[in-house]
């Protein structure tokens, strides 16, 4: 369920009105790219008080100003950005070590030092998601399949 102005993370109670507005947009985008809410709200905290160093005094205005429909990812009408979000995840081998990659996915979303770590990072996005997981061995060939379309 999204967050907004009356029903957010206690840990953005104590920011200035603006910034605060844009810790729910950027959480809200984040939980619905497959973010779990541990991760969500510190990287909002943190981006959000960039935003409000860097952001003008009309940008900061307009922020205290946005409604709560208007801090919904689903209001921006990005529908290419929802098919994505509905890939699989992959994980391959990569030069650098393990990539995660989406069904159609042009260059890796992560590159990972282990195997193991790139299926434990891509199985949470997957599971978030309710979206399904492709694991590759180092040789191309899939290794394993697994769904998350349903609660487990």
């Amino acid at each position: 369920m999204p967050w907004h102005t009356t029903d957010y993370p206690d840990s953005f109670k104590n920011l200035e009105t603006a910034m605060k507005k844009k810790a729910i947009e950027i959480a809200n985008s984040l939980i619905r790219d497959g973010y779990n809410e541990s991760r969500a709200i510190p990287i909002a905290i943190e981006q959000s008080k960039k935003w409000y160093s860097d952001a003008t005094t009309k940008e900061r205005n307009q922020m205290i100003q946005a409604t709560d429909s208007e801090l919904q990812p689903e209001g921006k009408g990005d529908k290419e950005k929802s098919k994505r979000v509905q890939e699989g995840q992959h994980v391959l081998p990569h030069d650098d070590g393990w990539a995660i990659t989406t069904d159609h996915g042009k260059k890796p979303s992560e590159i990972l030092p282990t195997k193991a770590e790139a299926v434990k990072r891509a199985k949470e996005i997957a599971q978030n998601k309710k979206t399904h997981l492709v694991i590759y061995k180092k040789d191309g060939t899939i290794d394993e399949k697994h769904s998350y379309d349903i609660e487990e």
